[in-house]
């Protein structure tokens, strides 16, 4: 009988061997993956399991807190405050977000277009707006929007004229949309700016070659070609004219007879919470809130994909 050596014996078989080095690249991948999942579990995940606890309970004068299963939700889904703020922020998503993205767009083919002398200073002059922090240019904008101390006063002082007021009822969705547009084009412009510097050149001599002129490239080569960019831009407005809060909440200070509590369901569940010290039904608002515009926004992503298939 042949004895076969120790070290040939002591060989793992290759399926083993493939296992191991799998078990080992999966840990490396977890060593790196692991900072980011525990961060991202700790101020993503825990606040959202913590928000569904709350939506579960209710605090009652007599009795304290006390368990009422799905009653925060069906409270919400009958809540004409709630859908009034609703509504009124889906009237600005639909008049404001076009008109931003319409800019934005012209902007960036108008840079792009390479006839526009100094663009690299519009470029930095249009972006520059988003550097300014929401609550800075929100208190920018109310000030010039006074018809007793600002801009609007001052104009009818001089001019002699009555000019409507920005923040009374009939105009300050009107007089929002304007900040909110101001800040975010540039941001809006940059993300089409960069999709069109990565056109191919060929597709733009292609077009030359068959006489396209420049409507034609901008309609049939360019918007095509950033299609991506636009669905991106466009699911970005949604989610944040959804979350509009910031502007709203600093111009009440100025028109508090035009900026209720409930003007957008963020300043209610925020008002709700803060000042009324109904945190269980606050983060109930929140989350029907953020199911509305995850559903709205997964459906502009699925039709913005269908269409470029």
């Amino acid at each position: 009988m042949t004895l076969l050596p120790t070290s040939a014996k002591a060989a793992p078989p290759p399926r083993s061997r493939a296992r191991a080095r799998s078990r080992k690249n999966a840990l490396v991948g977890w060593g790196f993956a692991g900072p980011f999942v525990a961060v991202f579990a700790l101020v993503f995940l825990a606040p959202i399991g913590y928000s569904l606890y709350l939506t579960l309970y209710r605090d009652r004068l007599i009795g304290g807190t006390s368990f009422v299963g799905l009653d925060n939700y069906r409270q919400a889904l009958t809540d004409g405050q709630f859908w009034d703020g609703l509504a009124r922020v889906a009237l600005f998503l639909v008049v404001q977000v076009p008109i931003m993205l319409g800019i934005a767009l012209l902007v960036a083919l108008a840079i792009d277009s390479g006839r526009l002398y100094g663009k690299a200073f519009f470029r930095i002059a249009v972006f520059l707006p988003y550097a300014v922090p929401a609550v800075v240019a929100s208190l920018l904008w109310g000030f010039m929007y006074g018809n007793r101390f600002g801009l609007v006063g001052n104009i009818n002082d001089a001019l002699g004229v009555t000019l409507p007021d920005p923040l009374s009822p009939s105009w300050v969705l009107l007089s929002i949309g304007n900040v909110v547009t101001w800040e975010f084009v540039g941001y809006n412009m940059l993300i089409f700016y960069s999709a069109l510097r990565v056109v191919p050149r060929s597709l733009y001599e292609a077009a030359a070659i068959d006489g396209a002129g420049e409507w034609r490239v901008v309609l049939s080569v360019k918007l095509p070609a950033i299609r991506s960019a636009l669905v991106i831009a466009t699911i970005f407005s949604i989610i944040g004219s959804f979350q509009l809060f910031n502007e709203p909440s600093i111009l009440q200070e100025l028109a508090p007879n035009a900026i209720t509590t409930d003007f957008t369901p963020n300043l209610y569940a925020y008002s709700l919470s803060f000042s009324g010290q109904q945190h269980n039904y606050a983060a109930t608002v929140a989350i029907v809130m953020g199911v509305v515009t995850a559903i709205i926004a997964y459906a502009v992503q699925l039709r913005g994909m269908r269409k470029k298939g």
